[in-house]
Order: structure tokens, then C-alpha cells, then sequence
């Protein structure tokens, strides 16, 4: 078995254990659910001291459009997390998806938790940075002025991996 396989008790009390110090949060999807785990991680890391970006692709792109970051939706159909009590044909009813959003948006303000727009200018403001993928903005024919101000800017995926370099970085995609 060569060497490199091999670890033994010593070996592995001498492995230095790097805290993370940058995350880099990839939201791929426009659900209310996922985006708000988004806004949450990065929010947490920046509370921690560390440096959070994110990089918001295809149907994320929704959470960062002018006018539409409150506007999202909770995904009731194909959820079983959410439907786990109810018939899944339920989930497609017509005003159900409102229903469960309005009644997720009510539990997200009884937790103290702000809107998406409000939680995006929070993150800016504490010095995280926000992107959006060009691949995607194209393909949605999505411009600059199409996006909220704190939109830092539009990069494409060598250059979202780019924002991850250096020693203790993370990515973190949802």
C-alpha cells in the first residue's frame, strides 16, 4: 500500500485544520425555500467574520431581477418535505402554491427574518458581494439594468471559481 494511503495516529495529529474563511454561495434555484437558505448561509458567514459572496445562476437569477425578489414562490409540487401530509395532487391545485407562500413568508416574519429584497441589502451592506452568471443572464436575455443595484456584477463561471481561490474557501451550492 503506498505511503500516501497510509495514515497513521502521528500523520493525522499533524494535519493542520484550516477554518473557513471565505464562502462562495451558489443559488441555482428561484424557490422561496432555497433562496432564503442562500441569503441565510451567507448571512451567517458574514456574522462570523468570515468573507461571503454569491453567485446567483439560471433560475436563481429570479431572486436578483428588479422587482421580483419579494415575489417569489415556495415549490409545492415535486416537494415532499412539504407535502409529506398532504396528497401530492394537492400541490398543484390552483392558488395552493400562493397559500403556501404567503403562510412561509408569515413564519419567516414571526421569526424576525426580512424580506429577500431587505435580506439582500443587508448582505450588501455588510460587505458581502452578490453576482450574477453571465451563462444564465444571457440565456434569460437578462442585462445589468435588469438586475437590483446590489448586484456587484455579471461573470462567468471562471471567474465565480475565481472568487472561491485561497486557503480556506468554501462553495457552498444550493
Amino acid at each position: 500500500m503506498p505511503d500516501t494511503m497510509v495514515k497513521t495516529d502521528a500523520a493525522a495529529q499533524k494535519v493542520e485544520k484550516h477554518p473557513v474563511k471565505k464562502v462562495l454561495v451558489i443559488c441555482a434555484r428561484g424557490t422561496l425555500e432555497d433562496v432564503y437558505a442562500s441569503l441565510i448561509m451567507a448571512n451567517g458567514a458574514l456574522m462570523e467574520g468570515m468573507e461571503a459572496k454569491m453567485f446567483f445562476t439560471f433560475f436563481g437569477l429570479e431572486a436578483i431581477r428588479k422587482g421580483n425578489s419579494d415575489n417569489l414562490h415556495t415549490a409545492t409540487v415535486g416537494n415532499p418535505a412539504f407535502m409529506r401530509n398532504l396528497p401530492t395532487m394537492v400541490g398543484g391545485l390552483p392558488g395552493f402554491e400562493a397559500l403556501a407562500s404567503s403562510m412561509m413568508k408569515k413564519e419567516m416574519e414571526k421569526l424576525d427574518i426580512p424580506p429577500v429584497s431587505e435580506f439582500l441589502e443587508i448582505i450588501d451592506a455588510s460587505g458581502g458581494e452578490i453576482y450574477a452568471c453571465k451563462l444564465a443572464a444571457d440565456m434569460f436575455h437578462l442585462k445589468r439594468e435588469d438586475l437590483i443595484d446590489e448586484v456587484k456584477d455579471i461573470i462567468t463561471v471562471g471567474e465565480m471559481y475565481a472568487l472561491a481561490e485561497g486557503e480556506g474557501a468554501q462553495i457552498i451550492f444550493v
